[in-house]
């Protein structure tokens, strides 16, 4: 932990995966891990705390680069499908001065003291905010999808017969949707906040800093306007496979009166 004569300053980097944590499993792999109903973690021998949640993000705080590095490496072997790249990463200093009020300035965290009940919030809502990004960039490409099935509609004025893949489609967006509304839970004020009013206040700047209320609302109207697109682009194609069918029907039964006629 560097120290600076204005006090000492903590750094906490957050990285969000493509794959949710199951902390039951993943616990297996960290015996020396603690685990709760929010998250798992464990000190390093170099010193910090690593704190890993469900919705598969990981934190560092107070933990070297090199050290960082390692853990990594050894989370890809405990999670052997987890992919390398992470989606985005986060990162947050906090700086301790005595008799300081919790607030943010300029960008930096401040604090009169930084106990772990606060660390552990403060790794939360960076956890938060890493996996955010993560759901915003799979919104922002099933937006790019979506307006180019609509550009289709438009310059066609109807859709293939085949919907196969509108379905899928749909279904990887109430999916995503579904997976969105499960982090909401995540939003709720964590258990360390109910007796530390300092950490209460720390979770609320924390929160404007990193937007998240604005940013989770965002996310759920633009999966609700995709899903009623694909809805109603899926409903054009639906209608013309079934006029078709209904076309079908007319003529053989057209036939069957004409070959009626010709045997009579």
């Amino acid at each position: 932990m560097p120290e600076s004569s204005h006090g000492p300053i903590h750094t906490f980097f957050a990285a969000a995966f493509v794959e949710n944590f199951p902390l039951k499993e993943l616990a297996a792999a960290y015996p020396e891990a603690k685990r709760s109903m929010r998250e798992l973690w464990f000190q390093p021998p170099s010193g910090g705390t690593v704190f890993f949640y469900h919705f598969g993000a990981v934190v560092f705080f107070d933990v070297a680069p090199e050290v960082r590095a390692a853990e990594l490496k050894r989370l890809g072997a405990a999670r052997p499908g987890l992919t390398k790249a992470q989606v985005l990463n986060e990162e947050l200093t906090v700086r301790e001065l005595p008799d300081a009020r919790p607030d943010m300035d300029g960008g930096v965290l401040v604090v009169d003291s930084l106990s772990f009940e606060r660390a552990s919030v403060v790794a939360l809502v960076v956890a938060q905010s890493a996996a955010m990004d993560y759901y915003e960039s799979i919104v922002d490409q099933m937006f790019v999808e979506t307006d180019k099935l609509g550009g289709e509609l438009e310059k066609a004025g109807t859709m293939p017969m085949r919907t196969r893949h509108l379905l899928k489609f749909i279904g990887a967006a109430v999916g995503a949707r579904s997976e969105v509304l499960s982090v909401l839970h995540l939003l709720d004020k964590p258990d360390a906040i109910w007796d530390d009013a300092g950490a209460d206040r720390i979770y609320r700047e924390l929160r404007v800093e990193f937007d998240l209320v604005d940013r989770y609302q965002s996310l759920e109207l633009k999966l609700k306007s995709v899903q009623d697109t694909l809805e109603v682009i899926t409903d054009v194609a639906r209608d013309r496979r079934l006029f078709l069918l209904e076309a079908t029907v007319v003529l053989l039964i057209l036939l069957e009166i004409v070959l009626s006629l010709v045997r009579h």
